[in-house]
Order: C-alpha cells, then sequence, then structure tokens
C-alpha cells in the first residue's frame, strides 16, 4: 500500500472511530467497515493500480485543486517541449481522462518519440529539460513535486542508453534543471494561462 492509499486507510479508520459512536453503529459495524473499506484499497491496488482512488480524490471536494496541479504540470511539459522544437500532442488531465484513452496515470501529454534510443548529446539535454518541465512547474507554483516519478523513470532510462558517464549524467539534470525552472518562473503567467487552457479543454471533452 502506497502512502496515498495508507492516508485515506488511515482517515478512513479516523472518521469511523469518531462518528461511529454517535450515530449508534455497535462496534461489529464499525469493524466491518474498516474491513470493508482496507479490502476496497487493497483491490484498487491489485486490479487498478491505485486509480480507483485517484477517481475518487478527484470527484470529492479539493478535486479541482487536484486537477489545476496535474494540469499545471503539463503545462511545464508543453511550454518547454514547444520551446525545444519538440511539438507537443494532445494532453489528459486526470484519472478519468487517461482511463478513457487507455493510459495508466493521471496526466499526460503526448510528445514525438526520440529518432533513435541512443540520442547524441545536444539531444540528450533537450529531453532533460522537457521531461523535467513538469516537476519544475509544480514546484514553481506549489513549492513541491508530486507528480514526476514516470517523468524520472523516462530520464533516467534515456541516459541509461546515452553510453554518458553516470557523474555526467548527473551533472547534465542538475543543471538541466537549474535551466527549466529559470525558464518557467520567467512564463509564469504563460504556465499558468496553459493550465487554465487544458482545464477548460477537458472540462468539455477534450
Amino acid at each position: 500500500m502506497d502512502s496515498s492509499r495508507a492516508g485515506w486507510a488511515v482517515g478512513l479508520i479516523s472518521v469511523t472511530a469518531i462518528a461511529g459512536p454517535p450515530l449508534g453503529l455497535s462496534p461489529a459495524w464499525l469493524v466491518l467497515s474498516i474491513v470493508l473499506g482496507l479490502a476496497a484499497f487493497s483491490a484498487d491496488a491489485a486490479l487498478w493500480n491505485g486509480r480507483g482512488g485517484h477517481l475518487l480524490a478527484e470527484r470529492l471536494p479539493g478535486g479541482q485543486a487536484r486537477l489545476r496541479r496535474i494540469a499545471l504540470h503539463e503545462a511545464g511539459h508543453r511550454l518547454v517541449a514547444s520551446h525545444e522544437g519538440l511539438e507537443p500532442g494532445p494532453t489528459l488531465v486526470g484519472t478519468l481522462a487517461c482511463l478513457r484513452a487507455g493510459r495508466d496515470g493521471c496526466g499526460s501529454t503526448e510528445l514525438p518519440l526520440p529518432a533513435t534510443a541512443r540520442l547524441p548529446l545536444e539531444d540528450l539535454r533537450r529531453w532533460t529539460r522537457v521531461l523535467l518541465a513538469g516537476g519544475a512547474a509544480e514546484r514553481l507554483i506549489y513549492g513541491s513535486c508530486q507528480g514526476d516519478d514516470d517523468d524520472r523513470r523516462r530520464l533516467g532510462r534515456l541516459w541509461g542508453l546515452s553510453g554518458q558517464p553516470v557523474a555526467s549524467a548527473r551533472l547534465e539534470q542538475r543543471r538541466a534543471r537549474r535551466e527549466v525552472e529559470g525558464w518557467l518562473a520567467a512564463r509564469r503567467a504563460d504556465l499558468e494561462a496553459e493550465a487554465d487552457r487544458l482545464l477548460a479543454a477537458e472540462a468539455h471533452g477534450g
């Protein structure tokens, strides 16, 4: 169970324990509700890779703020990709949109595939900036990043295939992160406007 599902489980147990007695629920019903709730979380993790919990979170109060964070992450990718000459394709915002498209995750932006598996250094640098842009956008607006695990895995695979020394890869990625953070900070209004556009497009069915 990951930290998100663990948080939901703790919340369920806490709410049930607090609200149960005043509502006249017996201890047996409290135990049963907790067991069923934990079973649901486990089934979601096993069958849906946790997407059921994400869907629920996006529909509860505060869900729009969650969707906006996803939109800002994807907006970062789009702006930097366009700047780097990697014209982005369609963007999905939210778990439901990804499910409908047959994709995992809570958001995605389609990017052109690299020409080869082993990229020259300049192309590696461009892709590094693009892949780090989503997390950089989140940190710029929220001060932290929650959704860059897939980006970092893709980045690791690109550099792993490159043949570059590990020390060089780390140095290049640190440099790219600073560059992207500075570039987006200078274009914060554009970033937020792009996130608004993506949210509006998703609300109207893409």
